[in-house]
């Protein structure tokens, strides 16, 4: 803004301050205050422009004594009105004194400059505007319509009265255009206030934000940024305009950049991108000169789009090292899977010769035994060896499976055989705690294609947990059915259940629900790992509703036709453990596991 437009803004403002003073303190509303202020500086202003168009319409026709004493009449009356406003009177009977003055005094101002046919009955006009002006409602404007119509209906009357020259002086067009000159600069006062306000603000706004601001054109082009540009990015504004930002963004970042501006343009509210901007190379500076920045765009209508740029090295940094953390967190990992595999499988050679001796000597081989707690004993080792042979095989199949070393192989088999030799092998643990385990498997459930001794494992493990935590004389069942290429079977139990809180740790390796209950068995809470495992392998899903004492549902849905082949094949480089969610089912409290 120029120094001139800047002593002009001044200079208005102070007219509005002083017209403010003529407005009585005991005017509270903003409101109203503003409505005093436009009708003082009317009253005011007036008598500058209607005593040299009075002067100019009588030129001619009146003596020069009367029209001085109708200018200072004029003068009084307006003078006295903003005095009158000042010392407490009520604005709206002065309001009305002064528009029935004006539009008694306008039939008599067209007349006296010739009529109709003259450029001044244009005048009438200014009724209308001024009753709005300050008013500022519709009845204001209707009631200035209609003074004007009196106003020029009258003065064509007059005219004829006094025999005026129709059509007046050409001179008298300087009234009517001085007057549009003066509209112009109140209508545009308001407007060129709020956007200086608006500028004003924006850029002490601008000041206080650690970043760029630019202005930017709908095709892309930058027309403004702000100050901040050269502290940032070491580059004055101006460098910035026209295409001088777009030519150091990064080759591999411009098309992102450009998806975001056509997005914007396409509706989108806001759009937010991450571009590498090149700096000017400092002295001594050594690599690559391109900077991390965020983008954001937002809309600002005809104006173009807004644009807030901001230094986003911290947040990228930041991204490095959690990339870093999770690859040595990931390394960890599949070391300690391999170191678990590696020690699991050098324990199963001694459990082995454990075992095969203890049973050698529980069959009294070599002769019977001096003492019958010397055969107990032997059972207890042998009993011992086989629990820590199958934790072992448990550690060693759960590490292959996060190692992602576990290899299946899906075959066809009879899916009813496979249920029955299992509950044939938990019949024993079942039938010593008094528990009873039934099938609902059909007949007809057919063949499944899958690794026989996977799915053996995931009811050998279904089965052993349902068994171990049901209480005496509980029920335990088995079933299973067919729905189009998906074979789905569920083991159930009325055991003690699972809480809600221990819903999301179950499937984790290593991790046990602990109760009174659940104290009093052994375990290493490898089992549901295992399965979920298993399941994971062949692309099935399970899922696990619970509540404590109601028992306990858990249903594993396989394909028919096996595992995809390409999907088989890329097992090995995803983890099959995954976390699950916890879904309410049921009114009654029951909780849904899905993994």
């Amino acid at each position: 803004m120029s120094s001139a437009a800047s002593k002009w803004n001044d200079w208005i403002a102070g007219l509005a301050a002083g017209c403010d003073r003529f407005v009585h303190r005991s005017v509270g509303t903003e409101a109203e205050r503003e409505r005093g202020r436009r009708f003082v500086g009317l009253v005011l202003s007036a008598p500058f422009f209607i005593v040299p168009a009075a002067a100019l319409v009588s030129f001619g026709h009146a003596d020069l004594p009367l029209v001085a004493a109708c200018a200072c009449v004029i003068a009084g009356l307006c003078w006295s009105a903003a005095a009158l406003l000042a010392g407490g009177v009520r604005q709206g009977p002065l309001e009305g004194a002064a528009f029935a003055l004006a539009t008694a005094a306008m039939p008599f101002f067209i007349a006296f400059a010739g009529g109709l046919a003259s450029p001044v009955s244009l005048m009438a006009l200014a009724l209308v505007f001024e009753a709005w002006w300050v008013g500022r409602s519709r009845a204001a404007a209707f009631a200035g319509i209609l003074a004007a119509l009196f106003a020029v209906t009258s003065g064509a009357v007059l005219a004829d009265r006094l025999m005026q020259p129709a059509g007046g002086l050409p001179l008298q067009w300087l009234i009517p255009l001085l007057y549009a000159a003066t509209l112009w600069l109140r209508l545009d006062r308001p407007q060129r206030e709020q956007q200086d306000n608006a500028g004003s603000r924006l850029s002490s706004l601008e000041s206080l934000i650690d970043g760029v601001v630019l202005r930017l054109a709908r095709a892309g082009e930058v027309i403004d940024a702000s100050a901040q540009a050269d502290g940032l990015l070491r580059l004055s504004p101006s460098l910035l305009l026209g295409t001088g930002f777009f030519d150091r963004i990064h080759l591999a970042d411009r098309v992102a950049y450009l998806c975001a501006l056509a997005d914007m343009r396409e509706g989108a509210g806001r759009q937010c991108v991450e571009i590498r901007f090149r700096l000017p190379r400092q002295t001594g500076e050594e690599g690559d000169n391109y900077r991390p920045f965020s983008i954001e765009f937002m809309d600002a209508g005809e104006a173009g789009f807004l644009a807030l740029l901001r230094d986003n090295e911290e947040m990228v940094a930041l991204r490095d090292d959690l990339a870093r953390t999770r690859e040595a967190a990931d390394s960890t990992e599949v070391a300690k899977s391999r170191f678990l595999a590696a020690v699991s499988h050098e324990l199963r050679t001694p459990l082995n010769a454990i075992l095969g001796f203890s049973d050698m000597l529980l069959q009294e081989m070599f002769g019977g035994f001096a003492d019958p707690r010397q055969k107990e004993y032997v059972g207890i080792v042998r009993e011992s060896g086989h629990h820590l042979l199958t934790v072992v095989n448990s550690i060693l199949d759960v590490s292959k499976i996060e190692a992602g070393t576990y290899t299946i192989a899906p075959e066809p088999f009879a899916f009813r055989e496979a249920v029955d030799a299992c509950a044939a092998m938990m019949s024993h643990q079942a039938e010593t705690k008094s528990v009873t385990i039934s099938e609902r498997v059909p007949a007809a459930i057919g063949d499944v294609c899958a690794d026989r001794r996977a799915v053996q494992q995931i009811l050998i493990n279904l089965l052993s947990n349902a068994v171990k935590f049901t209480p005496e004389r509980g029920d335990v069942e088995i079933g299973a059915r067919r729905s189009g290429g998906r074979l789905s079977f569920w083991v159930s139990d009325t055991g003690i259940g699972i809480s809600e809180e221990d819903m999301a740790r179950l499937g984790r390796p290593f991790t046990q629900i602990r109760n009174d209950y659940t104290r009093q068995f052994e375990g290493t809470g490898l089992g549901l790992s295992l399965v979920k495992g298993l399941v994971s392998l062949h692309q099935g899903e399970m899922s696990i509703e619970s509540a404590p004492g109601k028992g306990t549902l858990v249903t594993v849905t396989l394909p028919v036709d096996g595992p995809a082949p390409m999907e088989r094949e890329s097992t090995g480089q995803t983890p099959v453990v995954l976390p699950g969610r916890v879904r309410e089912e049921a009114s009654d409290g029951a909780k849904r596991k899905t993994a």
